[in-house]
């Protein structure tokens, strides 16, 4: 009995040293691949994100850029090829020039990013994130004085903030509010340029007015307002501007432009959209007029002596009604052919309530050294086919290195755009 005992003894030893080894081995294995399932969803997911595709990279080498514009079913000039830079970024909106790479700013995911490029593939290599847990970034500004100082600003719904820029490791640090801004109602993005007055810099701030059309309460809505580098003096620069979500300085001429939006329910075709120059101390209508310095009766009653438009200032260019014009951009001399020196581009974000979609469209505008309107022409469009919306084309970043970044916030990826004619 002692004996048979002892053999049950030793057989459950050995069964449960098996089982132990086998449970060992199942748990190592289990781990092994988790770690994987991890790792290669890191990489899908990054790859995803930013690189977008990938036929690119082996093209770049020998300096040929595979064209998928028909991949996305965009049409360009045909001069020009169009690829994939970034994607699933969210609601990606402003773009600034970076060392190798541009940074943006992303306003669903509360961030500003650096998208880098370092192999020079026509693809960001990955996302770094500068700053986060903003409110509805948007406007972003570069200002470096001295090789050894910059600085960074960012534009959120109720704050500008400036960070200091190290440009060449790319980040930002030590963040500082400058300036509040209103926080309530509509028309929450906020733009930033910067400009010179009597021989000193400026910050400009664009401040959209909290409603369609209405008499506001807040002296800084509905304007481009101007301060200080460090947020002090703010005061305004112009008004009677609805709604220009984006402000940018003609290199060729030194004056702000703007993109701006005019009031809805007026119809199909009223009121235009304007392609604006600011100017300081100017008053460009609203909300009181609009176009070419027509009254708005329909929102004001009033019946005037004298007209109550003939000071303001009519658009420098009128667009299509509710086309939404958002971003803009000039051709500098440098890294362009000469036909396209001093040309504008402008985003056309596209229409939400117009009977018949408009918009959703880079436009041309050719202009000469002095600005001067000369022509519009397509550059971008297929953003909308057979009322079906696949992107709405945000801003527009013209290097001088014969790019053009893209930003389409509808589907949350950055184009860039090549110019490749003789």
């Amino acid at each position: 009995m002692n004996i048979l005992n002892k053999k049950y003894i030793n057989a459950f030893i050995v069964i449960l040293f098996l089982s132990l080894i086998s449970l060992f081995f199942y748990f190592l294995s289990r781990e092994d691949g988790f770690e994987l399932s991890k790792k290669e969803a890191g990489e899908n997911k990054k790859e995803n994100i930013i690189k977008g595709n990938d036929k690119m990279s082996e093209e770049s080498e020998s300096g040929n850029m595979i064209n998928e514009s028909a991949e996305f079913g965009l049409d360009i000039p045909d001069d020009f090829v169009l690829v994939l830079y970034a994607e699933r970024l969210g609601k990606v909106r402003n773009l600034v020039s970076a060392p190798s790479g541009i940074i943006a700013s992303l306003m669903s995911a509360g961030q500003v990013v650096y998208l880098p490029d370092l192999n020079d593939d026509a693809k960001a290599d990955e996302k770094i994130v500068l700053a986060e847990g903003l409110y509805n970034p948007h406007g972003l500004l570069e200002y470096c004085p001295r090789e050894d100082f910059c600085k960074f600003y960012i534009a959120e719904t109720n704050a500008v903030k400036v960070y200091d820029y190290d440009k060449n490791n790319i980040s930002l640090s030590n963040p500082q509010k400058i300036i509040d801004l209103p926080d309530d109602g509509g028309h929450y993005t906020r733009s930033l340029a910067l400009t010179s007055i009597e021989g000193e810099d400026k910050l400009l701030i664009s401040v959209g007015s909290k409603c369609n059309v209405c008499i506001e309460d807040d002296w800084r809505r509905a304007k481009v307002l101007q301060s200080d580098l460090d947020g002090a003096n703010l005061e305004v620069f112009a008004e009677g501007l609805r709604n220009s979500v984006y402000i940018k300085e003609n290199p060729a001429t030194g004056e702000i432009w703007g993109t701006d939006m005019g009031r809805d329910w007026l119809g199909d075709d009223l009121p235009p959209e304007e392609v604006n120059i600011i100017r300081k101390g100017g008053n460009y209508g609203w909300p009181y007029c609009y176009g070419e310095k027509i009254h708005d009766t329909d929102f004001d009653k009033n019946i005037y002596i004298r007209d109550p438009c003939e000071d303001t200032i009519a658009p420098h260019i009128p667009m299509p009604a509710h086309i939404a014009p958002l971003g803009l951009d000039f051709f500098a001399q440098e890294g362009w052919p000469e036909e396209y020196w001093h040309d504008l581009l402008v985003a056309q974000h596209g229409s939400w309530n117009s009977s018949v979609p408009v918009g959703y469209k880079v436009v041309r505008m050719k202009l000469n050294s002095e600005g001067d309107f000369l022509g519009e022409e397509d550059f971008v469009s297929g953003f909308i086919k057979n009322g079906e919306v696949t992107g709405r084309p945000a801003d527009i970043l013209v290097s001088d290195n014969g790019r053009i970044y893209l930003s389409d916030d509808g589907a949350g990826r950055i184009f860039v755009i090549f110019y490749q004619g003789e």
